[in-house]
């Protein structure tokens, strides 16, 4: 028995090496019949792997059993080789696809006929929408983007690591702009949105857990146990321990993946599939000798793997002949549709965040002379936060200006760079003295958030505040101030200053961003985005970012994280944002045919005797309710809302749940849902939201339990809200 685990070592190193190749260059790789796969079709197909009549786990089974244990220790890294004599190409299982297909991660090249990609809006700006329709559709562009690599051959996978679906806590962490934000409502729509079109498989991504037909490719969201710290105050995330009582840097229902040889830490055995990295193949032999791991693990672990290779279409032959998704090529990369998309998608996002006096939008025909000051007015690296792929084009904020006013535009960075060590503070006052409008492109940069690296401040790196406040002074009417980070940033200073009469957040808005903002600037679209995140005020530094409760401590000071749960003054709270428009809302009806017009509402179904005790009242314990009687709870909510505006928009409309205490642990309030809707001007539209009491007017106690209350709950849409009453 040594002989032959020695062996298995040997053949496994062997494998590792050779790493064979079934197509040659711009060609995809491919298996079961073909001109390209090996072993002879013939033999190919008399497999039960390739029999797409089969069910993907039954093709993958079978698959499974034809492997040599030292084959199948080698398939169990993000690097897979082939299996030359069945015929199974090599696969990566590392690709990124944050917000468009990047360079970090071997699985794709840009080395071929196709040399650049679409660069969508980092993911916090395109969050930022509240628009669940458009998150699918950038989704699926990724999704076309990747397969049509795949199929020139310039992709070896189709598994993209995205969405990072993990929850933006903490302000100052560097991988926030990576995420949909704080709420875990926008989160989970955002992921299931999102990879529902990267997938390929419709509006709903619960379909991708029986379906038998090809995917356009498969998403692995990222980072979906919560952690928000990277490197703060010589802190590490590596060596820093939260106690918690499970690990799942990344999951699927179809495969788990570890995050860069977690398999140090966590075993194949605890449900993990495969390892980003090579550990388990280094390591597994050893494994397996001493009893550790099972084959019957490493099988289960297998079938998990190649089912969604099945599903791929990787064993039903050359996928460019035949299949859903082998039209896909060079020409459906920077398609124009892409291109289109990713200005929707940044112009979606943006935020307006005060506009006193209606400085914006700016008139053409009076529009003198602009100075475009600040170090992110012309630079490139500002447009696309992290993770990125080089873009099929891209327009800078001054490129988009100039777009609209020509030579009429004026630049000068201001800065040394967004970090601002120097400014050149006479000069920018001395420009915005002559210009007859200024607009001021500050933030940050990813040398001040990234992933590895957090922030220590929310104020404005270097030199920024003092050069905006200068420049104001100076100019003739209040000036523009655009801002281009991932995560918040305390500009109270700007807030208050009459002498700044607009600031817009733009996050970091992809290849398409300067353009996106100049439609803005220009009133050519109407300002829509919420903020996905609280801005909090600088004084939140002052807590550890190793302190990680979300809920507020009155006895010590501590004032909790999250609109949910934060008792501070923000600088600007969590779903705020301003438009062109002015915009009405007004809660129409309720359960059944109780009219909501008269302010409450009585729900009958859990009026019998409570099952679990708060510490405030009495609570009903929502796993004691039960399934069925909670999907007999679900009741509509219909929104009223109106655009009294002059300017077409598509409008966010927000639902919240308001608590009559936030006592106890209570939240203060939470997002129950949200719906985006084209409005005309003076148009009025009736939007219906699905209100399940068990799910969304629920609580989790401090003891774990999840909770309805007796009594009253509010559900409310800007200032009109509605009680709904629970067993009364």
């Amino acid at each position: 028995m040594a002989a032959v685990r020695v062996a298995g070592a040997m053949a496994v190193a062997v494998l590792l090496l050779a790493w064979p190749r079934v197509a040659v260059a711009g060609e995809p790789p491919y298996s079961c019949g073909g001109a390209q796969s090996s072993p002879p079709p013939s033999l190919a197909r008399g497999h039960a792997f390739c029999d797409a009549r089969l069910p993907a786990e039954r093709r993958a089974a079978d698959l499974v059993s034809r492997l040599t244990l030292a084959e199948k220790l080698s398939q169990l890294g993000d690097r897979a080789p082939g299996v030359p004599r069945l015929g199974v190409p090599a696969y990566e299982w590392w690709s990124e696809g944050l917000h468009g297909l990047s360079v970090w991660g071997p699985g794709i090249r840009f080395n071929g006929t196709v040399r650049a990609v679409t660069s969508f809006p980092q993911v916090i700006l395109t969050a930022a929408a509240s628009n669940g329709e458009l998150w699918r559709r950038v989704g699926a562009a990724v999704g076309a983007e990747a397969r049509a690599l795949y199929n020139v051959g310039q992709a070896n996978g189709l598994t993209i690591w995205s969405p990072n679906v993990n929850i933006f806590r903490d302000p100052r962490w560097g991988r926030g702009q990576e995420t949909p934000g704080e709420d875990p409502v926008t989160a989970s729509k955002y992921a299931a949105a999102f990879v529902a079109g990267l997938q390929g498989t419709g509006e709903s991504p619960a379909a991708t857990a029986t379906a038998t037909t090809t995917l356009q490719a498969s998403a692995c969201c990222k980072h979906a146990t919560a952690y928000d710290l990277d490197y703060w105050n010589k802190v590490a995330r590596y060596s820093y321990d939260s106690k918690v009582t499970s690990l799942s840097s990344s999951a699927n229902q179809n495969s788990m993946t570890s995050d860069s040889n977690l398999t140090e830490t966590v075993s194949q055995i605890s449900g993990m599939d495969v390892n980003c990295g090579n550990y388990t193949q280094v390591h597994a032999v050893g494994a397996v000798q001493q009893g550790k791991l099972t084959e019957k693990d490493i099988d289960r672990a297998l079938i998990n793997l190649f089912a969604v290779r099945v599903r791929l279409g990787h064993f039903d032959g050359d996928p460019r002949s035949y299949g859903l998704y082998g039209r896909l090529g060079g020409a459906d990369v920077c398609s124009p549709a892409h291109r289109s998309l990713a200005v929707e998608a940044a112009q979606a996002g943006i935020v307006l965040l005060k506009n006193d006096a209606g400085a914006l939008p700016l008139h053409l025909s009076s529009v003198a002379s602009v100075a475009a000051i600040g170090p992110n007015a012309d630079n490139l690296g500002a447009l696309h936060g992290n993770y990125f792929g080089p873009p099929c084009e891209t327009t800078t904020p001054l490129q988009g200006i100039r777009g609209y006013v020509g030579g009429r535009a004026t630049f000068l960075a201001g800065c040394d760079s967004p970090a601002c060590g120097f400014a050149a503070t006479r000069e920018a006052a001395a420009l915005a003295s002559s210009s007859d409008h200024v607009v001021l492109f500050m933030g940050l940069s990813q040398k001040q958030e990234q992933e590895g690296l957090d922030r220590t401040s929310l104020l404005l790196p270097g030199e920024q505040q003092s050069l905006i406040t200068a420049v104001a002074n100076a100019a003739r009417r209040p000036v523009i101030l655009v801002l281009l980070t991932g995560g918040p940033v305390d500009v109270t200073f700007a807030k208050n200053n009459p002498k700044i009469g607009t600031i817009l957040w733009a996050g970091y808005p992809g290849q398409a961003g300067g353009f996106a903002i100049a439609r803005v600037l220009f009133g050519d679209h109407n300002p829509s985005g919420r903020l996905p995140v609280t801005w909090y005020p600088e004084e939140f530094t002052k807590i550890p970012m190793t302190d990680m409760r979300m809920r507020a401590d009155p006895a010590t000071g501590y004032p909790g994280r999250s609109y949910r749960f934060y008792q501070g003054k923000p600088v600007y709270k969590f779903g705020y944002g301003l438009s062109y428009s002015k915009f009405s809302y007004h809660l129409l009806t309720s359960s059944g045919d109780i009219s909501m017009s008269s302010n409450t509402t009585p729900l009958a179904g859990i009026t019998d005797s409570p099952t679990g005790t708060g510490d405030d009242g009495v609570s009903y314990l929502v796993k004691e309710i039960g399934v069925e009687t909670c999907s007999q709870l679900i009741f509509p909510a219909v929104v009223e809302v109106q655009n009294h505006g002059t300017m077409d928009r598509k409008h966010s409309v927000l639902m919240y749940l308001r608590w009559p205490t936030s006592s106890g642990g209570r939240p203060a309030t939470q997002l129950t849902g949200f719906q985006s809707q084209h409005l005309r001007a003076g148009e009025k539209a009736k939007l219906k939201f699905e209100v399940s009491p068990c799910e969304q007017l629920s609580w989790v106690r401090e003891d774990g339990e999840k909770v309805i209350e007796r009594g009253s709950h509010f559900l409310v849409v800007g200032d009109d809200e509605w009680e709904v009453s629970f067993g009364i």
